[in-house]
């Protein structure tokens, strides 16, 4: 936020004069003595912005107002021109107007949450309107937003309906928190386009509920991913048409996802499916014991599915296409993770009959990690007929091998501890997209098995950013634009450790504090006690 803003606020409080005046007139102009408090240029205002800064104070009384004072919200805005005049407060009197019929979705839900009604499209202008707006700009960030608080009414402007809707969450913060929105322009958007929670509801089952509240959990704070990571070896979670033969007693119906899908597309923010592959399918083995990997002895490995048998890839595939109906968002995460023929020292004496498919499809150099990349790219070709862009676990690449991982497959990076284990900097180095799963920040492991300890809010807040993938270290600045965004992730490892109670309550503040550090990467003005703090009167 601007240096110009911080200042004028300082001095406020320095005079003790107290901000939430509010002015008797009618609301068509601005108070006396208005007028901006930003020192930098700015581009992409609203002509009428513009145009009301210099009318004349209403009718009496006149009163003189303090700067304005930058919005308190999570995360924090990045800019706010400050100016003077009563801001604004919600009244059952004021309407919700929108110039567009894209944002009646948006329209109507802030008019919900602040009781104003709803007057759908309208061309009129009165006192108090919140008005929501498309401003059409071709070459903006789509989820960034202006918002102008002046002469009683305000207007949230944006290129894109996720801009409006954001500017909305900051409206709806700043009446939760402080009951009103201070005069002037906030001008905003976030630093990573990738803002995301990931759950484990495979190994522990979440209901319908749980997911939902999440998701407008996640809204409220500009988030705009939600991960469902629902096949491993615990369970296959969500009902199939396809294979009805893997799916656990404990599941969502396809009715009950869609309901979920629909919830968060109001949101912005888009489902990302999880069906693990080729480790980490227990459930599905467990129905087709056939395709469970078997070592030279004879041995059974867990989880792990043959992937020389071209029955291992119909059924994947089969579930791949069968659930990209249900999930209609751009992303899909593959997996790829831990499959158990690679963390040996020899795969191919361990898994002969691995060793011999590798040879006879890629020819007589190919290995057992030669042949789990090309599973992976045809399971990345499956998704991307379906228009959907596909992520992978860091350690299902592998260095030096013939066959290459297909370049847009994203790195979802969580772990430097895998055998023959790879620097965040080499993925990137190749020109790869990378997604921030810090295993060290980001993962709530329930139990806290190994050596996790479930991660706080306060760490997260003052120790990491975007660039630290691995450890405490950030990568150069240089592959900053690679590095699309994060998330923290909830991983059910000892199911019964906590209760979905107990979940949303850990993970209150480490959502807070990774979703301030995507939308703005810099340390934070607000000390951690304070962001805390903030937390609490906005929730």
């Amino acid at each position: 936020m601007l240096i110009a803003a911080v200042a004028a606020g300082a001095l406020v409080a320095a005079s003790g004069v107290a901000l939430g005046i509010w002015a008797t007139s009618d609301g068509d102009g601005t108070s006396e003595g208005a007028t901006a408090a930003s020192s930098a240029d700015h581009t992409g205002g609203s002509d009428e912005a513009a145009g009301t800064a210099g009318r004349s104070p209403s009718p009496s009384p006149t009163r003189s107002y303090p700067l304005s004072r930058a919005p308190r919200t999570i995360p924090a805005v990045r800019e706010h021109t400050a100016e003077r005049g009563p801001g604004w407060r919600p009244a059952r009197s004021h309407r919700v107007v929108v110039a567009d019929p894209a944002l009646a979705d948006e329209g109507r839900l802030i008019a919900g949450e602040l009781g104003l009604a709803y007057a759908g499209e309208k061309d009129d202008r009165r006192a108090g309107d919140l008005r929501l707006e498309l401003n059409r700009d071709a070459g903006a960030n789509p989820e960034s937003y202006t918002m102008t608080v002046r002469g009683g009414r305000v207007t949230v402007s944006a290129p894109g309906e996720a801009g409006v809707f954001y500017g909305t969450r900051t409206l709806k913060q700043e009446i939760r928190g402080a009951g009103s929105a201070p005069e002037g322009v906030v001008r905003d958007e976030p630093a990573k386009q990738r803002r995301g929670f990931m759950l484990d509801m495979a190994r522990k089952h979440f209901s319908a509920g749980w997911i939902e509240d999440r998701i407008r959990e996640l809204g409220d704070l500009k988030f705009n991913e939600i991960g469902l990571h629902f096949s491993d070896d615990q369970g296959f979670r969500i009902e199939s048409d396809s294979h009805p033969e893997i799916v656990s007693p404990d599941h969502l119906t396809k009715a009950q996802v869609k309901k979920i899908v629909d919830l968060a597309e109001s949101r912005h923010i888009t489902v990302v499916p999880e069906i693990d592959s080729p480790g980490h399918l227990g459930a599905v083995i467990a129905a087709h014991p056939d395709l469970q990997l078997r070592n030279a002895d004879g041995g059974a490995v867990r989880g792990a599915i043959d992937i020389s048998k071209p029955e291992s890839a119909r059924i994947v595939d089969d579930l791949l296409n069968e659930f990209a109906g249900l999930f209609p968002g751009g992303q899909w995460h593959l997996g790829g993770d831990e499959y158990q023929a690679l963390v040996v020292s020899d795969p191919e004496t361990s898994f002969p009959g691995l060793a011999a498919a590798a040879r006879e499809k890629y020819g007589p150099g190919a290995t057992v990690e030669d042949l789990t990349t090309g599973w992976l790219n045809d399971r990345a070709a499956t998704v991307r007929a379906h228009d959907r862009t596909p992520r992978a676990w860091n350690d299902g690449f592998f260095r030096d091998t013939s066959v290459k991982a297909d370049e847009d497959i994203r790195v979802a990076y969580w772990t430097g501890k895998e055998i023959g284990a790879r620097q965040p900097a080499e993925y990137l180095s190749e020109g790869r997209e990378v997604v921030n799963y810090n295993d060290e920040f980001l993962y709530y492991v329930l139990g806290e098995p190994l050596t996790f300890v479930y991660p706080t809010g306060q760490r997260i807040y003052e120790q990491w950013n975007p660039r630290v993938l691995r450890g405490t270290t950030a990568v150069s600045e240089r592959h900053d634009e690679q590095i699309l965004g994060g998330s923290l992730a909830v991983w059910c490892d000892l199911p019964r450790s906590q209760t979905e109670e107990q979940v949303a309550a850990g993970i209150r503040m480490p959502l807070r504090a990774t979703v301030q550090k995507l939308w703005d990467p810099d340390r934070p003005e607000l000390s951690w006690s304070e962001f805390r703090a903030l937390a609490d009167r906005l929730d």
